[in-house]
């Protein structure tokens, strides 16, 4: 099913759905402000899983997860280092993915996480509608594995109508690059993707800090697959 978010019923009619297929243990496709997602209740695993079949991914991949609140970051994820507390003030919400040591306690099976969890609050309003009614979604980009991401729904139907029960219409993604990915988890701010928010936009926040950049994604060169619709999505 492919609802419009043209009219304010009409979005409200699409996020009300969307929120209820969820609940239902359903895949939904969501616009976010990078590309469009595919999402599951990050709390029920055979959600996951469904996620991850209809990527055509294996556990070893596991979805990030998209939340409504800045706030929400401390219930899924443990010993945020204040500098990445200072990025996530600075493009949240936006096109940035953090990867932190995930809570212990948490009831969830995203897949093979090795006790992390990467979070991404998304600048997009349909996207947090849907959010604030479901809680955290594990989401990822609305494409099969090694497709380029989904940056309007019918891209995202044609690869995924089979898996998906709802689909939200908000026309042409408006970021169309995917987040920047940062690993929180050590002393240094590592990129496994460079994306959205660039280098020099990251420097800008951590250097007057002390922190250094690394990884794989500064000064341009190879990157991590993409991790979300990120997202995502």
């Amino acid at each position: 099913m492919r609802l419009s978010t043209t009219t304010e019923t009409e979005r409200a009619d699409a996020v009300e759905a969307a929120s209820l297929a969820v609940n239902r243990g359903d895949l939904v496709v969501i616009p976010t402000d990078t590309v469009y997602g595919i999402a599951a209740d990050a709390f029920e695993p055979q959600a996951v899983q469904a996620l991850l079949a209809a990527k055509g991914r294996g556990r070893e991949m596991p979805p990030p997860v998209l939340i409504s609140s800045a706030v929400t970051l401390d219930a899924l994820a443990t010993d945020v280092p204040e500098w990445g507390r200072a990025l996530v003030r600075e493009f949240w919400p936006g096109p940035l993915t953090v990867v932190c040591h995930q809570q212990s306690s948490l009831k969830w099976d995203l897949g093979e996480t090795r006790g992390t969890v990467a979070v991404r609050m998304p600048d997009h309003q349909v996207a947090l509608a849907v959010l604030e009614r479901t809680g955290p979604l594990a989401v990822s980009s609305a494409n099969k594995t090694g497709v380029a991401a989904a940056l309007n729904v019918e891209e995202a139907e044609e690869m995924l109508a089979d898996s998906v029960a709802v689909f939200v219409d908000a026309g042409l993604a408006p970021g169309m690059v995917p987040s920047t990915i940062v690993d929180l988890t050590g002393s240094e701010c590592r990129v496994l993707r460079m994306g959205a928010v660039s280098e020099e936009q990251l420097r800008a926040v951590l250097e007057p800090l002390g922190v250094t950049l690394t990884g794989e994604g500064v000064h341009g060169q190879a990157v991590a697959e993409e991790a979300e619709g990120d997202g995502q999505g």
